[in-house]
């Protein structure tokens, strides 16, 4: 799906991160700016090191910049206290992760529909929903499965459908095939394109080109700082 430029979802200015190492300063985002409008698909590159998950951990307010503008749907997050960030989490981004962190005492159901239960307001999310997108996402006679009952790449069909539960305004990815066979990592990736092509709006770290090439566009960070952006056609 083509983005949509006339809802800028994203806008990251100037963004600045310093890490204290021992006696060591690391820059680890260094006047990055960055955008994304609805329906984007993008892919942050680069090698340990580089900011890439800085960046992200920033864009899905789980960190904060020393410097620079952060602004999520026209708001500015960076200067909110903790448990207006986690509302803004809650309500506008989903999380999919590497290692799936899964709890391993719920059912698969259950993983889904935790966000639930730390929503304070209305939920977009709900059980049917819940149910619905695992049974989209081949799991519905998994349901009741507790996570070591599943495969790795039922696993991070598990996360996906948590992440997409609040019906997340973005979609932050960290390397969410790291951890699967090639065969299982093409069917995770196809899912999130069939969840783009429908509006979903997607920001996905990898270190893979090829993984990264199926995304609408690729920001290659080095040293804290965008080196270089590209276009897929």
């Amino acid at each position: 799906m083509a983005s949509d430029s006339s809802k800028l979802i994203v806008q990251g200015h100037e963004l600045c991160r310093t890490y204290e190492v021992g006696d060591t300063s690391v820059r680890a985002l260094d006047h990055v700016n960055i955008e994304m409008h609805v329906g984007d698909f993008v892919a942050v590159m680069g090698p340990s090191g580089s900011g890439k998950s800085t960046l992200m951990n920033i864009l899905g307010c789980l960190d904060r910049p020393d410097s620079g503008d952060y602004r999520l749907l026209n708001r500015q997050v960076a200067a909110l206290d903790d448990e207006s960030l986690s509302s803004i989490r809650n309500s506008h981004l989903g999380f999919v992760f590497q290692s799936f962190h899964l709890l391993p005492r719920m059912t698969a159901l259950e993983n889904v529909l935790l966000p639930m239960r730390f929503a304070k307001t209305g939920h977009a999310g709900s059980r049917e929903y819940g149910c619905e997108l695992l049974s989209r996402l081949g799991l519905g006679d998994r349901m009741d499965h507790r996570p070591n009952q599943l495969s790795g790449g039922q696993r991070q069909r598990v996360g996906i459908a948590r992440a997409l539960l609040s019906k997340p305004t973005l979609l932050l990815a960290d390397e969410p095939t790291g951890n699967l066979d090639s065969k299982t990592a093409s069917e995770i990736l196809d899912l999130l394109l069939a969840f783009n092509r429908e509006g979903q709006t997607i920001l996905l770290v990898t270190h893979e080109h090829e993984i990264a090439s199926l995304a609408h566009r690729i920001i290659h960070m080095r040293d804290g700082k965008i080196e270089q952006e590209e276009m897929n056609a």
